[in-house]
């Protein structure tokens, strides 16, 4: 295809638009429609992921030391855990006197029994450890264990396997709702442009009489259909955006944002569902209005 004729080809789109409105006002409806169920998906789904991450950073990984345990040990349990920042969040060393203290808040009242205790004698250093994805537990558990010095590891397996499992999930099930969501606006778009591609029959049937290539009778369409998708993108994400921070702002009014349960801040999710509705918002159009050409239309 010449460059002329490709040209022709997207002036021939641009008029379409314009050529059935109604088709077009139902197109963009549809579209929008779809494009706002998908960014609500993602916007809950993104949240839902920061949430449990951080809920999963939580049930720290404890390190017992051996009571006869050297600084050297403390110190080879130290050095796995800084060379290991992409599974390691961050850790605390702390010593017998921090960990006889932290025993006297917890029995409150009851403290008085540990007046004279000894903890220099019966109490280890410990270290409690935070993972960056609860994944990681089991791998990290099995290197600890095997330092020298190292008595004993805990870990809270059934929340760490919970949250591993269930961001699984979360992550699956947003894919397959993009999917079933893509597919039922491609049916709907082809059924929408198949009218157009009627109502241009007799257009069309000259077209190819004189010669015109099947690919120069689908790329108007091709073209509006993309058109339309762009149009729908810009107003689901301008309502996704206020809808979301009107939502922020309701939600986080009194809750801190360094809250282990605060929402992702609008502006780290505002790019990405405007890129999200532009490429799907592109490809729903263009593509349905080509497969729609295609298939009923015999070019």
């Amino acid at each position: 295809m010449s460059g002329r004729a490709f040209l022709n080809s997207v002036r021939e789109g641009f008029k379409g638009i314009f050529r059935h409105p109604l088709v077009t006002v139902a197109s963009v409806t549809t579209i929008l429609l779809m494009l706002l169920l998908m960014a609500a998906f993602f916007v809950f789904s993104a949240n839902v992921r920061s949430i449990m991450k951080k809920v999963s950073q939580q049930p720290p990984i404890e390190v017992y030391m051996k009571l006869s345990g050297t600084k050297e040990e403390r110190d080879s349990v130290k050095i796995f855990l800084e060379a290991n920042p992409g599974a390691i969040l961050s850790y605390e060393e702390l010593t017998p006197e921090q960990n006889y203290h932290r025993f006297r808040e917890n029995l409150g009242s009851g403290s008085t029994i540990l007046d004279n205790f000894d903890y220099n004698t019966y109490l280890p250093y410990t270290f409690h450890v935070q993972l960056t994805d609860p994944s990681y537990a089991d791998e990290v558990v099995i290197y600890l264990e095997a330092i020298p010095g190292v008595k004993k590891v805990m870990q809270e397996r059934s929340v760490m396997l919970f949250l591993a499992e269930a961001t699984k999930w979360v992550n699956v099930s947003t894919l397959l709702a993009f999917v079933v969501l893509f597919l039922i606006s491609m049916f709907i778009i082809s059924n929408m442009v198949r009218i157009s591609v009627y109502s241009r029959a007799t257009e069309i049937s000259i077209m190819k009489f004189v010669g015109a290539t099947p690919g120069y009778i689908r790329l108007p369409y091709v073209v509006e259909g993309a058109i339309v998708g762009l149009i729908s993108a810009i107003c689901a994400w301008g309502i996704a955006h206020l809808a979301y921070s009107e939502l922020f702002d309701m939600m986080m009014k009194d809750v801190s944002g360094s809250s282990y349960y605060s929402l992702v801040p609008v502006n780290s999710l505002t790019f990405w569902v405007l890129l999200i509705c532009l490429v799907l918002g592109v490809v729903i159009g263009s593509v349905g209005s080509g497969v729609a050409v295609r298939k009923y239309i015999m070019v």
